[in-house]
């Protein structure tokens, strides 16, 4: 004769479940290996099982490369002006843009300091996908020209990490004004002798990547970074071509002579420490 169940109980336990906190784990985008996040982020968000490097946002971006508490931002109160009074949906590109920490840590597509990278003095750029996907809007092209003025006035290295859609929509021409803009401030920095160090990341694409992306002095890629203009599914289509295995992708870049090296997240500020030195700055 089968015992009489308590009431309540499920057959395996009498404690109410606890819930799994959320936000604990997170799956790895190449591996597919459930990884405990804490842990990628004591990786500097790089999967311990692949190598696979994860996107970070700006402040997380400057906490990896600059010195602890040597940023002192530039440019931190420029906003949009929303030169076309752009709308969609229900919302107008005002209320898009403004900030909400709920969703990210920056107030623009940008973060523009001075500070040390091991020691040497920098004007760091960083940007941030988080914010309208790393879009260059008029405020990305100010704080970056910003940044190259200052790296000029100081004799200090330009250093930008790119990682973007590509120009701004909702912006129009006077985002896309800010390629000539950002590269026509590169020029004058090359004229003064001055060392400009690109650091492409996943992705670098659009207008980005047809301005000052590919401008640098050096340009370095992290792994299997995605970097081009159109990405690679719209130019099969408009070509209808079958693409190589790893199109725009930072080893078939490096094979093909547009960047000059990869570097692991691991030991991006000791070579770019190094290139520094070697670079006489």
């Amino acid at each position: 004769m089968a015992k009489n169940k308590k009431a309540g109980w499920n057959g395996f336990s009498l404690k109410p479940r606890k819930e799994m906190p959320a936000g604990l784990w997170m799956a790895c985008s190449s591996c597919q290996q459930m990884l405990y996040r804490k842990t990628v982020e004591e990786n500097l968000n790089v999967c311990p099982d692949c190598g696979c490097h994860f996107r970070v946002d700006g402040p997380t971006r400057v906490r990896q490369l600059a010195d602890e508490g040597t940023f002192e931002e530039i440019g931190a109160n420029l906003g949009s002006s929303d030169p076309l009074g752009f709308t969609w949906g229900d919302k107008s590109y005002k209320d898009r843009i403004g900030f909400d920490p709920a969703k990210t840590a920056t107030h623009e597509a940008i973060l523009v300091g001075k500070t040390f990278i091991k020691g040497r003095g920098v004007v760091l750029a960083v940007m941030d996908f988080n914010f309208l996907g790393g879009s260059m809007g008029m405020v990305v092209g100010e704080k970056f020209c910003r940044g190259v003025d200052i790296a000029i006035e100081e004799g200090l290295p330009f250093v930008v990490v790119s990682c973007s859609g590509g120009a701004r929509m909702h912006e129009g021409l006077v985002s896309l004004s800010q390629m000539a803009k950002t590269s026509a401030a590169l020029a004058r920095l090359d004229e003064k002798g001055g060392l400009y160090i690109s650091l492409l990341s996943d992705p670098t694409t659009g207008g980005v990547a047809a301005s000052f992306a590919m401008l640098g002095d050096i340009i370095i890629a992290e792994p299997n970074a995605l970097v081009g203009f159109a990405g690679p599914r719209v130019i099969q289509q408009t070509i209808k071509i079958e693409l190589p295995e790893g199109f725009q992708r930072s080893e078939f870049l490096l094979e093909h002579g547009f960047i000059d090296m990869i570097v692991n997240r691991h030991d991006l500020r000791s070579e770019i420490a190094r290139l520094i030195d070697y670079c006489g700055k």
